[in-house]
C-alpha cells in the first residue's frame, strides 16, 4: 500500500503506477527536502540511460501519465533487456525521474480556453506557494508565514498571510479544490485575536488598519463564497468581518484632515500620523460588502462617507487615479502620488458592490467606469497585461508589493459579478494577464523551471524574483478566468449561511447601532489637532513594509 500526501494528482498517480511493482512500503513526504535525493539519482549515469530511451523521453516531454507508466512497465518487465526486473536501482531511477525537474518541476503550461488546464496550472502554483507556509508543521504558528523581517530577512508581514488565505478561499471557490481549506480555516481562526477582531496582541507592534482590513476582507470573502463554516463555538466569517468594521468605524479621526482612518492603529507606531488610501479603501470595501450581504444601510452610509472623504482630501483625483496618502501634520496636503494596483482594485470592487447594492444607480455606475478606465490605463499599459507601475520597471518592489497584482486580478473578476456590464471589458485583460503570468513561471529556483516572477510583460524571460507574492499573483491571475462558471457572491437572503454579530469587536468597539456616521457639519467643522510626529516619509514608498 502506497501512502502519499502529495497535493499533485498527476504526479501522485504516476508514482502509484511505478511503485506498485515493488513490495516495498513507501511513505512519500511532500517536502522539498524529500525531493533532493531523487534529483541527485536522476542525474546518475544509470538513470540517464533509462531516461534516454525514446519512449520514455517522449513521455517525459509530454508529461503524459499513461505513456510514462507504460514505458516504465515495459522496462521493468524485461521488454527492454538492458534492465533486470529485480534491479532496485531501476525502481529508484523511475521514481527519481518522476520527481526530477523533467516532470515535477516542469514550467507552467496553460491553455486559457480550457477549464482543466486553468485548474491544473493554478493547482501547481498553489502547491509551490504553500511550501513557504510552515504553520501546519510541528512547532509552526497556524495562520502566518515566516517573518516578519528581519527574522528571516526574506520573511513576510502578518497582513500578507491574511491576504494569502483570502486568495486560497477564492482558489477553492473558482476551482473546487479544497486541498487548503483546512489550513485556511485553522489559520484565520488562530489569528482572530483575543477580542475576536483580527487584532492579535502578538502583532500589535505593526498593526495597521490596512493589515486588519485585509484579514477582514478575507473573512468577508469566506462569507460571500459560502466557505465551510467554522466549528460550533467559533466566530462566523460574517462576525469576523463585522468586528473589523466596528473596530475601525470608531477610529475614524475627524480632528485631522476632516476625517479618514490613520494608517496605523496605535500612537506609538511609525505611520500613525499618516492617512493612506489602502487603510480607507479596505474599510470602504468591507462596508460596501457588508451592506450588500446584510442589507443594513448603516454600512452603506459609511462606505459613501469614506468615498467622499477620499475624493475630497485629494487621494482620488478627477480621473480616478488613486494616490498613496499624506501626513496629518500637513493637513493631508503633502500627497504622495505614487500609485499601487491594489488601491485601484480595492476601491473598484467596493464601488461595484455599491452599484449592486443600489440596484444599478447611475452615480455608482459612473464611478465604476471611471475607476475601471484608470485601472486599465495605469496598470495594464502593454498588451492588456497587469503591471505594477510603481516598482516593476526596476524591480524595486518591497516584499509586500510583489503580491499586489494578486488582489487586483481577484477584485477585477469579482467586479464582473457585482457590475455585470463590466464583464466584456474586464475579461480580455484577465486572459492576457493569465497567459503572460504562466509564461513568467519558468524560473529555475526554488521551483525548478516553474518559479513565478513578477514581470509578466517579459514573457518567458524570467525576471529573477520569487516568493509568496509572485506565486500568489500568478495563481490569482490564472484561476480568476473561471469567473464565468461561478455563482455570484451570496448574501444572507440568497443562501448565505455565515453567522454574524453586529456587536462584534470586543471591548474596543460599540455596537453597530451606536456607531453612526458624523454629520456633514461634524466633518467640515472638525479642527486640526497636532499629534506627535514619529518620523517623516523618507522615500517614495515610505513605510509600505512596516
Amino acid at each position: 500500500m502506497i501512502q502519499t500526501n502529495i497535493r499533485y494528482p498527476k504526479i501522485e498517480g504516476i508514482l502509484q503506477n511505478v511503485l506498485r511493482f515493488t513490495n516495498t512500503y513507501f511513505t512519500v513526504n511532500s517536502s522539498l527536502l524529500f525531493l533532493q535525493p531523487f534529483r541527485y539519482i536522476s542525474n546518475t549515469t544509470h538513470c540517464k540511460l533509462f531516461t534516454n530511451q525514446p519512449t520514455i523521453k517522449q513521455a517525459l516531454k509530454e508529461t503524459n501519465t499513461q505513456s510514462i507508466s507504460r514505458s516504465i512497465n515495459q522496462s521493468i518487465n524485461l521488454k527492454n533487456p538492458t534492465y533486470n526486473a529485480s534491479d532496485f536501482r531501476l525502481i529508484c531511477c523511475a521514481t527519481a525521474v518522476l520527481f526530477s525537474s523533467s516532470v515535477v518541476h516542469a514550467e507552467i503550461e496553460l491553455n486559457i480556453d480550457d477549464e482543466t488546464s486553468i485548474k491544473n496550472a493554478a493547482a501547481t502554483i498553489a502547491y509551490d506557494m504553500m511550501t513557504y507556509y510552515k504553520g501546519n508543521q510541528s512547532g509552526g504558528i497556524p495562520g502566518v508565514l515566516p517573518g516578519p523581517p528581519p527574522n528571516p530577512t526574506w520573511g513576510y508581514y502578518w497582513w500578507e498571510s491574511g491576504a494569502m488565505w483570502g486568495t486560497l478561499i477564492d482558489y477553492w471557490y473558482y476551482t473546487g479544490d479544497s486541498s487548503y481549506n483546512d489550513d485556511a480555516m485553522l489559520g484565520i481562526q488562530w489569528q482572530r485575536g483575543e477580542n475576536v477582531d483580527m487584532m492579535p496582541a502578538n502583532w500589535s507592534q505593526s498593526m495597521g488598519n490596512d493589515d486588519q482590513g485585509f484579514w477582514g476582507m478575507t473573512a468577508m470573502s469566506a462569507a460571500e463564497t459560502k466557505f465551510p463554516d467554522p466549528p460550533a463555538g467559533s466566530p462566523g466569517w460574517l462576525a469576523l468581518a463585522q468586528a473589523v468594521f466596528n473596530t475601525q468605524a470608531v477610529r475614524i479621526d475627524n480632528t485631522t484632515c476632516n476625517g479618514g482612518l490613520r494608517w496605523q492603529v496605535y500612537p506609538y507606531l511609525t505611520g500613525y500620523t499618516y492617512k493612506n488610501s489602502i487603510a480607507n479603501g479596505c474599510f470602504f470595501n468591507i462596508g460596501a460588502r457588508l451592506a450588500r450581504y446584510t442589507n443594513n444601510a448603516t454600512y452603506a452610509e459609511y462606505a459613501e462617507l469614506t468615498w467622499e472623504w477620499v475624493k475630497n482630501v485629494g487621494y482620488m483625483d478627477e480621473k480616478y487615479n488613486i494616490y498613496d496618502g499624506a501626513h496629518i501634520d500637513e493637513n493631508c496636503t503633502d500627497i504622495n502620488k505614487v500609485q499601487f494596483s491594489y488601491n485601484s482594485g480595492v476601491f473598484l470592487l467596493g464601488a461595484a458592490t455599491m452599484y449592486n447594492y443600489t440596484n444599478g444607480s447611475a452615480i455608482w455606475e459612473e464611478r465604476v467606469k471611471g475607476l475601471l478606465n484608470a485601472t486599465f490605463t495605469n496598470f495594464f499599459p502593454t498588451d492588456q497585461i497587469a503591471y505594477e507601475i510603481a516598482c516593476e520597471a526596476k524591480l524595486s518592489c518591497t516584499t509586500d508589493m510583489f503580491s499586489f497584482k494578486a488582489y487586483l486580478t481577484r477584485w477585477l473578476a469579482a467586479t464582473t459579478k457585482m457590475a455585470p456590464f463590466t464583464f466584456d471589458l474586464i475579461m480580455p485583460y484577465l486572459k492576457a494577464s493569465a497567459v503572460a503570468a504562466a509564461k513568467q513561471c519558468n524560473g529555475p529556483s526554488p521551483f525548478n523551471d516553474r518559479t513565478c516572477g513578477l514581470s509578466w510583460i517579459k514573457g518567458t524571460n524570467w525576471d529573477g524574483t520569487y516568493g509568496v507574492g509572485q506565486q500568489m499573483a500568478a495563481m490569482s491571475a490564472i484561476f480568476v478566468n473561471l469567473v464565468q462558471k461561478t455563482q455570484a457572491p451570496v448574501t444572507n437572503s440568497t443562501g448565505g449561511t455565515s453567522v454574524g454579530n453586529s456587536a462584534a469587536g470586543g471591548s474596543s468597539t460599540t455596537t453597530l447601532d451606536a456607531v453612526k456616521p458624523p454629520s456633514t457639519g461634524d466633518r467640515v467643522g472638525a479642527g486640526m489637532v497636532t499629534t506627535i510626529v514619529l518620523v517623516g516619509m523618507t522615500g517614495m514608498f515610505g513605510w509600505m513594509s512596516l
